[in-house]
């Protein structure tokens, strides 16, 4: 029989806890940071590698360690060699692309050199320095670009050329041009804008700006509706404020069409249009605006191509009724564009879409180990106005160019537009020439603007000037790749 204790004497079982062995609370919170720190450093280890692996060549390009390679023209043509003097080349070989691709001197900001140092330099944190010759090709004619430059004689000018339907920058010619193999000793000597690519730089568009006028009046009424408009001209014009508008021909062209009036580039006549209900102002800055400019100060980025910049046009509209806005809508009083840009809208108005195909001037990349990278692609710029104002933009220069330009463009099928900008600087007055357009040819599919500064009527006319530029671009059989893009990349 078991035995049985009063309560108060029951055994007592005493309940030990388990032995923990493991490390105090502390340590393992050490444990953890330090792992977490060991972590980190291989991390940073890693991308400091690959840092220097693939960042060093720019390293080494910011710090003027590296030798630099080679960029040519389309076809191989030497336009910068960082290689060995350029003084070795034949005398005035860099002449007419000098303030377009620039070299290391520092003097230039915005040319293609500068703004592409890293893939110029000849280093390679595996393989050192000049290990192999780094080539940077663009899609730049030389001899197109020649050709452009010695058209204009004594003449300085610009001229610029891409093709529409690919992007590639075939012509991007600035005179005057500081030639680089020359140095920069006499740098306080020269011409004025020697060191800048005018096609990138704004000037008076004279009545090249009818075609964004244009353009807001077909987005606001319809082609159909202004090609009906018309509107008279006696040689001059008094608007409702009182200024008045001058017409380049004094006797007047009478009661005008559109095409007339586009074709005679009848201020009188796009004054009315600008003062006329049909078009209100805010359509026009509406227009503008999407194109591109900065309208009344409005903050516009830049246009940018492989790291080059263009500033956006710009223009002040503030009443439709008073001289300085309808001025501004022919081109005059405040408005100013690049011929980059007046190029790139006649590349939205020669495919007819409102779209332009992006212009690129970098075809490809070879390394320091020789292997090719491909740089230039096609792709589109947003819309910069409607299908419908850019056919009927492109029919009125064709018909211009058909019926006013056939004995000077020769057998090319084009669209253009003329523009006289009155210029006044340094206390000088004179007139610059331009001409932008297009040319539809199967084998010349080319978007252009071409400037003759300060020229007279015993000068090259601005059409001259631009069937050299397209005649030079034909022989180059532009349709055709750049050699490197049809190159295989090779590897060692």
């Amino acid at each position: 029989m078991p035995r049985i204790y009063p309560q108060e004497q029951q055994p007592r079982v005493i309940h030990v806890p388990p032995l923990d062995v493991s490390a105090p609370r502390s340590m393992r919170r050490a444990g953890k940071g330090t792992a977490l720190l060991l972590a980190a450093f291989l991390v940073a280890l890693v991308y400091l590698v690959y840092v220097l692996v693939t960042r060093s060549a720019f390293y080494m390009a910011k710090s003027g360690q590296t030798g630099y390679g080679k960029v040519t023209d389309r076809k191989g043509d030497v336009l910068f060699d960082g290689t060995k003097p350029m003084s070795e080349y034949e005398a005035g070989h860099f002449a007419d692309v000098g303030n377009l691709i620039g070299d290391t001197s520092g003097q230039m900001s915005n040319t293609v050199v500068t703004k592409n140092i890293e893939l110029l330099a000849n280093y390679s944190f595996l393989y050192g320095k000049n290990s192999g010759t780094v080539t940077l090709q663009t899609t730049i004619s030389h001899k197109a670009t020649r050709a452009c430059y010695n058209a204009l004689g004594k003449k300085n000018g610009t001229a610029v050329a891409y093709n529409w339907k690919t992007g590639e920058m075939l012509v991007c010619m600035s005179k005057p041009c500081v030639d680089p193999a020359l140095g920069y000793d006499n740098i306080e000597s020269m011409p004025s804008g020697s060191l800048l690519c005018k096609a990138f730089s704004p000037t008076v568009p004279g009545s090249t700006q009818k075609v964004s006028t244009l353009i807001a009046a077909y987005e606001q009424n319809g082609v159909d509706a202004v090609n009906a408009m018309q509107f008279s001209c006696s040689g001059s014009w008094v608007n409702a404020t009182g200024g008045k508008i001058n017409c380049h021909n004094p006797y007047g062209h009478g009661t005008q069409s559109l095409n007339e009036a586009f074709a005679n580039s009848c201020n009188p006549f796009f004054a009315q249009l600008v003062q006329s209900s049909q078009l209100p102002l805010s359509a026009v800055i509406e227009t503008y605006t999407q194109m591109g400019y900065s309208v009344n100060g409005q903050k516009v980025a830049p246009l940018t191509m492989n790291g080059l910049t263009i500033p956006a046009a710009s223009t002040t509209l503030t009443d439709s009724t008073e001289f300085e806005t309808q001025w501004g809508c022919l081109g005059q009083g405040k408005t100013l564009v690049s011929p980059y840009q007046l190029m790139l809208w006649q590349g939205a108005i020669a495919n007819a879409s409102g779209s332009a195909v992006q212009p690129y001037i970098l075809a490809s990349h070879t390394d320091i180990e020789n292997r090719v990278t491909q740089l230039g692609t096609t792709t589109r710029t947003p819309q910069l106005f409607t299908r419908a104002a850019a056919q009927g933009v492109h029919d009125v220069e064709v018909d211009n160019a058909k019926k006013h330009y056939s004995g000077s463009l020769g057998a090319y099928t084009c669209g253009v537009k003329s523009g006289t900008a009155q210029i006044r600087m340094d206390g000088k007055e004179f007139e610059n020439s331009l001409l932008t357009g297009f040319c539809l040819d199967e084998d010349c599919p080319v978007a252009f603007c071409v400037v003759i500064e300060e020229r007279t009527g015993a000068d090259i006319s601005n059409a001259q000037f631009a069937k050299v530029l397209l005649d030079a671009l034909r022989s180059e059989e532009i349709t055709k790749k750049p050699a490197a893009q049809t190159t295989p990349a090779q590897g060692n």
